[in-house]
C-alpha cells in the first residue's frame, strides 16, 4: 500500500503499514504485534502528531454508537465515529451535545485527544464532555478511565495526545436537544471590536469573527444564537457599526455558500447551525494549511493589535483567519486549561514555503501572550518554548511513561514536544 495522506493532502504519513481493526480484540491483536504505532482518526491533523515510522491503525470502522444512557445523560461510542454521524444519532433519540468544532466531519476521539474546540463564552473545549474512555494501552490490556473510578488521573488522559495508546470507545456528556439561529454581520470596524470585544462575543450562544486582516475591519461575525421558548428574540439592525448581512455568506470570499449552515435568522436544530458546514456536505481533501494559538482572554486587545501590524505579511498568504472564545478547563494538556481564552485561527494557503516564513513572525508577536499551538495543526514554535506553556506536562509525562513504559506510542512529535529529547 503507498504511503498515505491527511484530510488536506499536506502531510504524507511515513509507513504503508496500516490495520484497520473492526473491533477490540482486533486492535489488541495489531498493538501486541506493533513495535511502534500510531493511531489516525479522519486524518485531520496538519503535523505530525499522529505519524509513525512503523506501524499506523485507523479507528475508520470503530464508529457506531454504543449506548444511550438517557438516566445519566450520556453516550457511549466507538472512537472512530464522526461527530456529523453522532450528531444525527442523537438528534433522532432528543439529545444533543454542547457544543461542535467548525466542520463536524472530525473524529470524535481525534478532536478530543488534540483539544479540538468549537466557540462560545461558557463553552469549553469538546473534550470536556468527555466522562469515561476505554483503552488498549501498549501491553495489550483494555483499560478503563472515569470521572468516577480514576477521577484524580482523567484530566490527564482526555487530551492525550496520541500517547496513552488506542481509545476504543468514548463517553460524552449530552444535553436535551435545543433550537438555534445564525446570523452574520458584516464589516466590523476594528477598533470597535478592540472597545466592545467582551459585550460582542457575549451576545450570543456562539460567535465567530472573521477577518482577511487586509482592512481597518473584520468581514463577518457569525452570531449563533441558542432559542428558549420564554425567549422572544430581538435581531438589531448593526452590531457596533456592523450592519445585518441580507443574504448567506461563506467565511471564504468567493467560495460555495450552499456547502454553509442556514443563515438569515432560519431557526434549526443544534447540529444545523453550531457547526459552519453542513452535516452532508463532505470535505474534500483541501487545498489549505491551518494554524491557530490560543491565548489568555485577557490578552485579546492587545494580542490582535500586533498581529495587526503584520497584515502584510498574512494577507497574500491567507484565505481567512477566525477569532473565538473559549472557557477554561482542568484538562491537564488542553490549551484552555484553567485560563479563559481566545483561539486565533488562520486557514492559510497550500503554500507551505510562504507560510512557514510568516508564522515565526506571528509567533514572535503573541510569544508576550504565552500563546499555545493548537496541537494537530502547523507552528514552528521552539520545542521548549511548548513545553514551558503547560504546568501539567511533567505530570502527563508520568502519565504516558505509566502506561506506555517502552514509548510503544510515542512518535517523533511527542519525544520532540512533550518529552523535550
Amino acid at each position: 500500500m503507498e504511503n498515505q495522506r491527511n484530510w488536506a493532502g499536506n502531510y504524507k504519513y511515513s509507513t504503508s503499514r496500516i490495520h484497520v481493526p473492526e473491533s477490540l480484540e482486533e486492535v489488541q491483536l495489531a498493538v501486541s504485534r506493533c513495535e511502534n504505532l500510531k493511531v489516525l482518526g479522519t486524518r485531520h491533523s496538519f503535523n505530525s502528531i499522529a505519524d509513525s515510522t512503523e506501524d499506523l491503525i485507523s479507528t475508520e470502522h470503530l464508529n457506531r454508537v454504543v449506548s444511550l444512557d438517557r438516566k445519566h445523560q450520556t453516550v457511549t461510542v466507538e472512537a472512530g465515529i464522526k461527530y456529523s454521524d453522532l450528531c444525527s444519532y442523537l438528534q433522532s433519540a432528543g439529545y444533543g451535545l454542547q457544543n461542535l468544532a467548525s466542520l463536524p466531519h472530525i473524529s470524535v476521539a481525534g478532536a478530543c485527544a488534540t483539544g479540538t474546540h468549537g466557540s462560545g463564552d461558557q463553552n469549553r473545549s469538546l473534550a470536556s464532555a468527555v466522562c469515561a474512555m476505554e483503552v488498549v494501552t501498549a501491553s495489550g490490556d483494555v483499560v478503563h478511565f472515569s470521572r468516577d473510578s480514576t477521577k484524580e488521573i482523567m484530566d490527564g488522559v482526555v487530551v492525550n495526545l496520541g500517547g496513552l495508546g488506542v481509545v476504543t470507545k468514548m463517553t460524552l456528556d449530552v444535553v436535551p436537544e435545543f433550537q438555534m439561529r445564525q446570523d452574520v454581520y458584516e464589516n466590523l470596524p476594528f477598533s470597535n471590536l478592540l472597545k466592545n470585544f467582551d459585550d460582542i462575543v457575549s451576545s450570543a450562544y456562539s460567535v465567530s469573527l472573521f477577518t482577511d486582516w487586509r482592512t481597518d475591519s473584520f468581514n463577518q461575525v457569525w452570531l449563533k444564537h441558542r432559542l428558549t421558548d420564554q425567549e422572544s428574540f430581538d435581531l438589531k439592525p448593526s452590531l457596533f457599526g456592523a450592519p445585518l448581512a441580507t443574504e448567506n455568506k461563506h467565511p471564504v470570499p468567493g467560495q460555495e455558500i450552499e456547502n454553509c449552515t442556514e443563515q438569515m435568522g432560519i431557526t434549526g436544530l443544534w447540529h444545523e447551525r453550531l457547526p459552519h458546514f453542513k452535516m452532508d456536505f463532505t470535505p474534500s481533501s483541501g487545498k489549505e494549511l491551518q494554524s491557530e494559538y490560543i491565548i489568555p482572554r485577557r490578552h485579546i486587545y492587545e494580542a490582535l493589535s500586533a498581529i495587526s501590524e503584520l497584515g502584510e505579511d498574512i494577507a497574500p498568504l491567507l484565505q481567512i483567519s477566525e477569532i473565538r472564545t473559549i472557557a477554561k478547563d482542568t484538562l491537564w494538556m488542553s490549551s484552555c486549561y484553567r485560563q479563559d481564552s481566545v483561539a486565533i485561527h488562520f486557514t492559510w494557503k497550500d503554500d507551505w514555503d510562504g507560510v512557514k516564513k510568516v508564522l515565526p513572525k506571528i509567533e514572535e508577536k503573541l510569544a508576550p501572550f504565552h500563546a499555545r499551538p493548537h496541537w494537530g495543526k502547523l507552528f514552528t514554535l521552539p520545542p521548549e518554548q511548548v513545553i514551558s506553556l503547560y504546568e501539567k506536562l511533567p505530570d502527563f509525562k508520568q502519565l504516558l511513561q505509566h502506561y506506555d513504559s517502552k514509548g510503544k506510542f510515542r512518535n517523533a512529535f511527542l519525544n520532540t514536544y512533550i518529552f523535550g529529547e
